[in-house]
């Protein structure tokens, strides 16, 4: 009785997950059956009065059971097929059923009066016997037909057939398993466990198939293959274990070394058994090239690119999106996303969708409308990742094989999503602190171009005050005319640098002479080494000096690194110089810059490229991290020497000669 109950819930949540949908009509009904049957079979074991008869309205009962699991097939195959024409198809499957259970109440089935205790020993006539080979023969022709028709099936329904297949099948071999350890054993109990047996699976395969989930049948007996093979092989291995150790240790002693042998093999098997079964051989695959992509790249449309051609490689497909956004709007592949858009709210709620989920659930225009967006865009699967700073849609083309996504597929991506997330959170964060601390950059500099400019300025306007007195001696006018234009182009080719190195910028690489950007550094920073009385040295023998870089890019970081040298060694007594030189290398041309500072502390120096790590009083330790950002998006490198007595700090940086 509680199985014939929890048979009628499990109808009623079918239904009510959505009662436009015709499999789920069906689920219901024959929720219903299956509670019938069971109520009529507990009458059977439990009124010794008119038991016989119960026994036969069960056996009738059960004989309609194959024609309802033929109209649950025929809803899968069928689609959107009028019942009319159903109902056309199945006039045999019920003529058959109709026969093998009017054959229940015939004396041919069981002689003698139709009611009498059911205890009594009963003669079966040649009816059961025609009732048993009839029910096999129904239920195997109904095997056979789902086999056939699978094969031309696509998409959810032969997930959903197989679905079906698999669980009539586990489920008649779960019966006849029990059957025939009641007959070797002799233990009339385990016929009481029949009805729990097929609940289980009848429930498994109802929340199978009308749940917004998708699952693959294959891998559902994969894993219960999987499992089974574990519980079976600890357990022995445990028993056997409690057999020996019980002969050589007291009591509790053996109990605990069982225990412990017992999880230690559990563990060891399972690992095994997730190597032998490969249940996502795809998903560390996928997983590592999503890392691979994150530590590769740190420009956002750089990743956003790489992203898609793993989400594509993942899905076997040619589509895939990525949107992503903070606060406000997201946007990604030409698509923008408001933030109170119906689509994007839906999701948040939801978390991933498919378009077997939303044709699953009940419908509403919230749902409608995000189905119509997969549709739109082609996707078989959308998921959204939210961080702290940043919000991800991910979303991945219907398969070649138009199979859709299973739910163990949903949660793969829903971690790729996160990983996205993150590597495109870090990026977006590093292109601001870039942003930071180019304004810095450019804080700095200020103090000391102030100085630069006001020199020419100074000499503008004493020949601008001497001119009214000396504009008839040509000597003077060619001179102020000389001076004028080179301090104002030497004005506007400082500016200009500014104004460069504080306009945000994507750095694009291209084939530049590196020597005419290092002078210009060094013409940025002058002023402050001249103020603070540090001389700068140059030694550069690179030649050919061509590299294949962005020059802006290259100026900023050896901005970067010239004011960190001359805080080291204005801080620092004694000696104070800071060194430039270049070399060619076998990979390109080597820039040096050395100081006579202090030197990077041996502790330090591990995570020296690393955000917030610094040895200053003020700043926040992002200089070099971004300095180490930008090389690396332009194929170059960057790296220190080991701290050597008596020696400051050697910075080396490599650029690339071709692309």
């Amino acid at each position: 009785m509680v199985a014939a109950f929890a048979a009628v819930i499990v109808g009623f949540a079918a239904l009510w997950s959505n009662p436009g949908r015709r499999i789920n009509q069906i689920f219901f009904s024959a929720s219903l059956h299956v509670a019938t049957w069971l109520w009529f079979l507990f009458m059977a074991v439990t009124d010794p009065s008119l038991g016989l008869l119960w026994l036969r309205v069960t056996t009738a009962v059960g004989a309609l059971l194959p024609l309802h699991l033929w109209f649950m097939k025929e809803s899968i195959v069928a689609g959107g097929e009028r019942i009319s024409q159903v109902f056309v198809r199945s006039r045999w499957w019920l003529l058959a059923s109709v026969l093998l259970a009017a054959l229940s109440f015939t004396v041919w089935f069981i002689p003698g009066p139709i009611t009498h205790r059911v205890d009594e020993r009963h003669i079966y006539g040649w009816g059961y016997y025609a009732y048993t080979g009839g029910i096999v023969l129904m239920y195997g022709a109904l095997c056979r037909e789902a086999i056939a028709q699978m094969r031309a099936l696509r998409g959810v329904g032969r997930l959903e057939l197989q679905l079906v297949l698999l669980g009539g099948s586990s489920t008649v071999i779960a019966v006849l398993l029990l059957m025939v350890l009641r007959a070797v054993l002799g233990m009339p109990v385990l016929i009481k466990l029949q009805p729990l047996v097929i609940l289980v699976f009848y429930t498994g395969l109802v929340i199978a198939i009308t749940t917004h989930r998708i699952f693959d049948a294959r891998q559902i007996m994969k894993v219960g293959v999987q499992k089974l093979a574990l519980v079976t092989l600890v357990a022995a291995v445990a028993y056997l274990a409690d057999q020996i150790l019980e002969a050589i240790l007291p009591e509790p002693f053996a109990f605990v070394v069982t225990t412990a042998v017992a999880l230690w093999f559990a563990a060891l098997l399972n690992g095994w058994l997730n190597r032998i079964f490969q249940f996502y051989p795809q998903d560390s695959a996928v997983r590592q090239a999503a890392y691979a992509v994150s530590r590769r790249e740190v420009r956002v449309e750089n990743l956003e690119q790489a992203f898609l051609t793993v989400l594509k490689g993942w899905g076997q497909t040619d589509a895939a999106l990525v949107i992503s956004g903070g606060p406000g709007p997201l946007r990604g592949g030409g698509i923008e996303l408001a933030e109170g858009s119906s689509v994007l709210r839906t999701l948040r709620l939801i978390r991933w969708a498919t378009p077997e989920r939303l044709a699953r659930e009940k419908p509403t225009p919230e749902f409608n409308e995000l189905a119509h967006f997969l549709v739109e865009h082609g996707l078989g699967v959308l998921v959204i990742g939210e961080g702290p700073a940043l919000t991800v849609v991910v979303g991945v083309g219907v398969a070649a094989s138009r199979q859709p996504f299973t739910y163990p597929q949903v949660t793969q991506l829903m971690e790729l999503a996160s990983i996205i997330e993150n590597a495109l959170e870090r990026a977006h964060f590093s292109v601001k602190a870039q942003r930071a601390e180019q304004l810095a950059t450019v804080g700095l500099l200020g103090a000391s171009l102030a100085h630069e400019i006001r020199n020419p300025l100074v000499s503008i306007k004493a020949f601008v005050q001497l001119l009214p007195q000396h504009y008839q001696d040509p000597a003077f006018r060619e001179k102020f005319f000389r001076l004028i234009g080179d301090e104002v182009m030497r004005i506007d080719r400082l500016t200009e640098q500014l104004l460069d190195l504080a306009s945000p910028r994507a750095y694009s690489a291209q084939v530049i002479s590196l020597h005419p950007v290092l002078r210009s550094s060094l013409e940025l920073v002058a002023a402050k080494a001249v103020d603070k009385r540090i001389p700068f040295l140059t030694d550069f023998q690179a030649a050919p000096d061509r590299v294949f870089t962005d020059a802006s890019a290259a100026k900023q970081v050896l901005l970067n690194l010239c004011f960190n040298a001359i805080q080291a060694v204005e801080a620092h007594p004694g000696e104070r110089w800071v060194k430039i030189a270049t070399r060619n290398v076998e990979k390109g041309v080597e820039v040096l810059l050395e100081d006579s500072g202090p030197g990077i502390a041996p502790e330090i120096r591990p995570r020296l490229f690393q955000p917030f790590q610094s040895t200053k009083s003020s700043g926040f330790g992002l200089g070099l991290a971004i300095c180490s950002d930008i090389l690396a998006s332009l194929d170059a490198t960057i790296s220190v020497d080991p701290a050597q007595p008596g020696r400051g700090a050697t910075f080396r940086i490599v650029f690339p000669c071709q692309a």
